[in-house]
């Protein structure tokens, strides 16, 4: 069932994490629309430093009052990492299993936590939540030499071979983020983006994402035959990149841009996010897309958020 579900929380369930941050809380309704949003500097460097007072906020146009911010590096991180094991995709995580270690170790506080999920037409949660990189590694380091012993997510006997890339997004958010409360949320996509075998659609899978305000990465090697694109290619390269800008998130092409400067990239920026929540001017639950904007007010910067929320 497709999920047009509005990008809320319960006030009562922000809990004491944001009390501590700088807030500012208005009481005439009792729920919020939420966002995680990045910044950068003219020379792409990651911002860190904002207030309240540095940026507008705009739903379908109109200006919103906001109601509840605060620096994400004040909140603890649940981040999923999704890795594509179909066969175009086999030798990524036997060359990367070191700098996936090595990033998660420098991302990761003991009040942080991830998890990994290696899918192909099955989705394996082949380490759960855990703030050890080791551990979560090692999950990885088993399945890619051939252990399937591994709770598995979403079973769906109707996918015969391929690679279920929105699945993966799907069950990571229903089932593992959705129940994580205030946290900042990201999941890190390993793939070439070539969809054959999920059961959602990219719409649902990108509503999920952002009614979860979780941001998604994509980290992407496309295995390019006789030096030119195919169709399947082309397709996997624009499905990631439209997931990514739909959610605030970011794509990079692993075939031009070294994966630990991705890595640093991505470190940098779930360091340094922000949250922001506000009560909508709009109260009409109508299942309508509404589409928000984040404008800086300093020349230069340039801030990342999703695109948007379904209203219910």
């Amino acid at each position: 069932m497709r999920i047009f579900a509005a990008a809320c929380l319960l006030v009562t369930g922000l809990s004491s994490t944001i009390c501590s941050a700088q807030t500012t809380t208005f009481h005439s309704e009792t729920r919020l629309v939420t966002l995680t949003f990045s910044a950068r500097d003219a020379d792409g460097r990651a911002v860190g430093s904002l207030n309240a007072d540095d940026f507008s906020v705009y739903e379908d146009g109109v200006e919103q009052k906001i109601g509840m911010f605060s620096r994400q590096s004040e909140l603890p991180l649940t981040l999923g990492l999704l890795v594509d094991s179909s066969e175009s995709q086999d030798k990524f995580l036997k060359e990367h299993l070191r700098d996936i270690r090595l990033f998660l170790a420098s991302v990761l506080r003991p009040q942080d936590q991830a998890f990994a999920v290696c899918f192909g037409n099955h989705l394996r949660l082949v380490s759960d939540f855990s703030s050890d990189a080791a551990k979560i590694t090692d999950g990885l380091a088993r399945f890619n030499k051939g252990d399937r012993d591994f709770p598995e997510m979403e079973p769906d006997d109707s996918r015969e071979g391929g690679s279920a890339v929105y699945d993966s997004i799907f069950a990571s958010v229903a089932e593992k983020l959705n129940s994580t409360g205030a946290r900042r949320k990201a999941l890190i996509l390993f793939s070439d983006g070539e969809e054959n075998a999920s059961a959602h659609d990219e719409i649902d899978t990108i509503a999920a994402a952002q009614s979860a305000d979780t941001l998604v990465y994509a980290i992407r090697y496309t295995k390019i035959s006789h030096h030119k694109l195919t169709a399947d290619n082309r397709h996997g390269i624009a499905g990631l990149k439209h997931i990514a800008e739909q959610t605030g998130g970011r794509d990079f092409d692993a075939l031009h841009v070294d994966v630990n400067e991705a890595f640093r990239q991505i470190g940098d920026e779930l360091r340094t996010m922000y949250f922001v929540g506000y009560y909508s001017t709009n109260k009409a639950q109508d299942h309508s897309f509404r589409k928000i904007v984040i404008e800086p007010h300093t020349e230069g910067i340039t801030l990342r958020a999703k695109t948007g929320y379904y209203a219910q």
